[in-house]
C-alpha cells in the first residue's frame, strides 16, 4: 500500500502538488536551532498510545514524568492507554497466539508475555468488558478497536483547545480494524513499515519515513496537521525561543543598573507578552523596576489584569483619545521614556512595540541602551534592519512559547464574559415587580413585595438558550 492509497483510505487530504510545508522541507528541517523544544504534546500521545513505561519514564527520557503520572490517575486516559498498548502485543504476537489457541487449548488469558495480563485486569477494574472472545484472538483485535474508538472522545480534556482533536482521534483510531474481517486489511501498513512507528506501537499513520514522530512537540504537530491536509502554523505553541536569545536579554539586564520595562499596548500582544516573562528566570530578570502599559482605549481588555499574572510591579496607564481616529499613545510612550531618562537617570530600556516610529525615539537618546521586543508579523524590515545596523538586540515576543498563557486567556475570558452578562442582564426586580402591581390592579405593602421578590421572585427567575444561543431571562411561576 502506498502513500496515495493510504491517505484514500483514511480520508486524508494531500497537499497541492509543489506546495511545501514550514519547516518541513527534510528530517533536519525540525531540529530548529533558533528555539528550544518542548515536550508535551508528545508526551501526552506517547502516553496514549502505549510507549512502554520503560521509555516513558527511563533515565535518558525527555518525555514529561509528571504529566504521565496525572494521565495515569485519569481514568479515561489509562483506559485508551491500556486498549492501545494491549491492541500493539496482540497486533504483534497475533499469529503466534492463533496457533497456541488452535494446537495446545490456551485462551488470551493464559498466553503469558504475548500479551499482558496486568493490563486485562485494570481494565476490567476501570469497568471496561474486556474477558470477551478470549479464545478468537482477531475477534478480541476488533473488539479493542472498537471500544478505542466508543472512548477515545472521553480523552479530549487532555489537550490543549487549540489542538485539533479531530487530528489526534484519526491517529488513535484505525479505520477497518474494528471488524473481524478487516483486521488483517487494517493492519497492512503497520507491518509494512514497522520500524517507522514510535516505538512500534500500533496507530494510524502514513507509511513514511520521518523518523520519530515523537521526538518533540514541533516535530509532531507539523507531521499531523499535515497528515491531514493542514498547515501547523503557530509554533511558538509548542516551541520556545533559542536559549541564546534569553541569554542575550540576561545579559542586557545584567549589564544595567536598573530598567524600565515600557509597552506600546496597541503594538503588543497581552499574552505574547505575559508568556514571554513566565518563560524568563525569575531571579535574572529582577532589574525590571516596573513595567509601565500604556493602553489604548481600542487595545485589548486583557492589558488591565495582566498584573495579576507577573511578579513584577505594573503601573497600567489607560489613554483616552481627544479624537476617535488618533492614538495618543505614540506620544505618551515617547514622553514616559524621556521623563524617566533625563529626570529619573534611568539608562536601560525594554521597549515592547512593532511601531516603526519609535525609531525616532531612540536616534534621539543615544546615550540610553534598548531592548526591543517586536512581533513577527508586525514589525517592518526597515526597522529591524535599523536595530540591527544600530546593534540593538531584538528578538520576537510571538515565538516564545505560549503553553503558559493559555490557562491566562481562559480566566480573562471568563471573567470578560461574566462582566458582559451582568451589564446585559441588569435587571431591577423591585422595577419589574411594580410594573406587574400597576397593570393588575393587585395592591401590596412595600413590606409584602420586598418579602415576595425574597421567597417568590428570586427563586423562580432562570436562563434559558433558544436555538440561536441567545439568552433569554425566563419566569418559572409555580
Amino acid at each position: 500500500m502506498n502513500l496515495e492509497e493510504f491517505r484514500a483510505l483514511n480520508n486524508f487530504q494531500s497537499l497541492e502538488e509543489g506546495e511545501v510545508l514550514d519547516g518541513a522541507e527534510g528530517n533536519d528541517s525540525f531540529v530548529d536551532p533558533a528555539s528550544t523544544n518542548k515536550y508535551d504534546i508528545v508526551t501526552r500521545v506517547a502516553y496514549l498510545i502505549g510507549v512502554p513505561d520503560s521509555i516513558l519514564y527511563g533515565e535518558n527520557s525527555y518525555y514529561l514524568a509528571n504529566v504521565c503520572k496525572d494521565l495515569e490517575r485519569d481514568k479515561n486516559a489509562r483506559i485508551i492507554r491500556n486498549l492501545c498498548f494491549l491492541r500493539t502485543q496482540l497486533e504483534n504476537n497475533i499469529s503466534k497466539i492463533a496457533r497456541g489457541i488452535r494446537n495446545n487449548q490456551i485462551s488470551l488469558m493464559n498466553c503469558g508475555t504475548l500479551l499482558d495480563l496486568s493490563k486485562m485486569r485494570s481494565l476490567d477494574e476501570d469497568g471496561v468488558e474486556i474477558y470477551v472472545y478470549t479464545k478468537e484472538p482477531y475477534k478480541f483485535m476488533a473488539h479493542l478497536n472498537r471500544t478505542i474508538k466508543q472512548r477515545i472522545n472521553n480523552c479530549r480534556s487532555v489537550f490543549p483547545d487549540w489542538l485539533n482533536w479531530k487530528y489526534i482521534v484519526n491517529l488513535i483510531v484505525i479505520p477497518l480494524a474494528d471488524e473481524e474481517r478487516t483486521v488483517y486489511e487494517a493492519a497492512t501498513p503497520y507491518h509494512e513499515n514497522y520500524n517507522g512507528y514510535p516505538y512500534q506501537c500500533f496507530i494510524n499513520m502514513p507509511p513514511e519515513n520521518n523518523g520519530n514522530i515523537l521526538m518533540n512537540d514541533k516535530k509532531f504537530m507539523t507531521l499531523l496537521y499535515k497528515w491531514n491536509g493542514d498547515i501547523f502554523a503557530d509554533v511558538s505553541r509548542v516551541a520556545d525561543v533559542s536559549n541564546s536569545t534569553k541569554e542575550n536579554i540576561y545579559n542586557f539586564l545584567e549589564q544595567s543598573d536598573k530598567c524600565v520595562f515600557i509597552v506600546d499596548c496597541e503594538n503588543s500582544d497581552p499574552y505574547s507578552l505575559c508568556a514571554a516573562i513566565k518563560n524568563l528566570e525569575e531571579d535574572r530578570i529582577r532589574k525590571i523596576e516596573k513595567i509601565i502599559l500604556y493602553d489604548d482605549v481600542n487595545a485589548s481588555s486583557a492589558w488591565e489584569t495582566l498584573s495579576g499574572y507577573i511578579d513584577i510591579p505594573v503601573e497600567y496607564m489607560l489613554i483616552n483619545r481627544l479624537k476617535d481616529n488618533k492614538s495618543l499613545a505614540d506620544i505618551k510612550v515617547t514622553a514616559r521614556i524621556c521623563k524617566e531618562f533625563y529626570q529619573n537617570e534611568m539608562r536601560s530600556f525594554v521597549l515592547a512595540s512593532s511601531d516603526s516610529d519609535f525609531w525616532g525615539l531612540i536616534e534621539e537618546i543615544p546615550d540610553a541602551k534598548f531592548l526591543v521586543l517586536v512581533e513577527q508579523t508586525k514589525c517592518s524590515y526597515a526597522l529591524k534592519q535599523a536595530l540591527m545596523d544600530k546593534k540593538i538586540f531584538y528578538c520576537y515576543i510571538d515565538h516564545f512559547y505560549k503553553g503558559g498563557a493559555e490557562d491566562i486567556k481562559k480566566e480573562i475570558l471568563t471573567k470578560e464574559l461574566a462582566k458582559n452578562i451582568r451589564e446585559s442582564f441588569s435587571i431591577n426586580l423591585h422595577e419589574i415587580m411594580n410594573d406587574a402591581l400597576y397593570r393588575t390592579r393587585i395592591r401590596m405593602t412595600e413590606e409584602e413585595v420586598a418579602e415576595y421578590i425574597k421567597r417568590k421572585l428570586k427563586n423562580q427567575i432562570g436562563i434559558a438558550v433558544d436555538e440561536n444561543d441567545i439568552l433569554h431571562p425566563v419566569y418559572q411561576a409555580r
